[in-house]
């Protein structure tokens, strides 16, 4: 006769493994449908989100608990741009000489803005992309050009919002992942399905909209914008044959002597006849005064 004992334990044994099995089973099932129908607020946090493999375009986007420390001095996110003003002797070569120094640093010229009329000073405006590397270099290949008359340079530091986007967009994927799979697995009413998809396409959404900022970021930071101003200096004395700065001022003296007098001779279109107007009537005020005192 077989012992009873080893099969009341087999089946004891069985039972335990089934009791426990059936509530992970029932857990993980609450726990998909948590998070497919979930309000945008309840989002993994950061901590959650999967490690990355660093700041390289086109590739995952960082997590803020491993991704490296955005380094200020090798200017990996700060935005840097500057204006400066140069004296030039000739505007042409002045023009030429900045658009060289672009060249030289691995720039391009985005913007030109040129003013030479007769009557202006001959100006030239060069606003000029160059790599954030090189920015010192093309600021200093500007002396050789001329008088460096002024300097103005700002930088503003973006690493704290790069990687604060970046872990918006690593949290975001991370739904996307478990919102996918669980329309691949979900089975029940359509108007359930069509949450899901709602879900999905939103979070869609403000991934590529958070991307599309991650790459402004890391464009902004890799070149530089510099606007350069070059000038002639001021005229000091006047065109050729125009007899020089004496010359143009006897005239300007002499024009505004015209002008007053024209002026004056406008004025007396109106002065004479007030004029007229107030001798009548003094006349007639002094003959009224004597006709009284001769009746009295």
């Amino acid at each position: 006769m077989i012992p009873r004992w080893p099969v009341v334990l087999l089946f004891a044994m069985s039972g335990v493994a089934c009791g426990d099995r059936g509530p992970r089973v029932a857990e993980r099932r609450a726990t998909d449908s948590e998070v497919a129908f979930a309000p945008s607020a309840a989002r993994p946090t950061p901590e959650a989100a999967p490690p990355s493999e660093g700041f390289a375009a086109g590739g995952p986007i960082p997590d803020p608990a491993v991704a490296p420390a955005v380094d200020s001095a090798a200017g990996a996110m700060i935005i840097r741009s500057g204006r400066a003003s140069v004296q030039v002797d000739s505007l042409d070569a002045g023009v030429r000489a900045v658009r060289e120094v672009a060249r030289r640093v691995g720039g391009w010229v985005a913007n030109v803005s040129l003013q030479a009329g007769r009557d202006q000073t001959h100006t030239a405006t060069i606003e000029i992309k160059v790599p954030a590397a090189r920015f010192d270099e093309a600021l200093a290949g500007l002396r050789p050009i001329g008088q460096v008359e002024s300097v103005d340079v700002t930088a503003q530091d973006v690493g704290e919002e790069y990687v604060d986007v970046g872990a918006r967009v690593a949290n975001a994927r991370r739904l996307e992942g478990r919102l996918v799979e669980l329309l691949a697995t979900r089975t029940g009413k359509l108007s359930d399905v069509l949450s899901v998809e709602r879900e999905l396409a939103r979070v869609r959404e403000e991934i590529e909209r958070q991307e599309g900022r991650l790459r402004y970021l890391r464009t902004r930071a890799a070149t530089s914008t510099l606007a350069v101003t070059v000038h002639e200096p001021l005229p000091v004395v006047g065109e050729r044959g125009s007899g020089g700065v004496l010359a143009e001022s006897f005239r300007e003296a002499w024009r505004n002597f015209v002008g007053f007098v024209a002026g004056f001779i406008a004025a007396l279109g109106t002065l004479v006849p007030a004029a007229l107007l107030v001798t009548g009537a003094a006349v007639v005020a002094v003959r009224m005064r004597r006709r009284f005192r001769a009746q009295e």
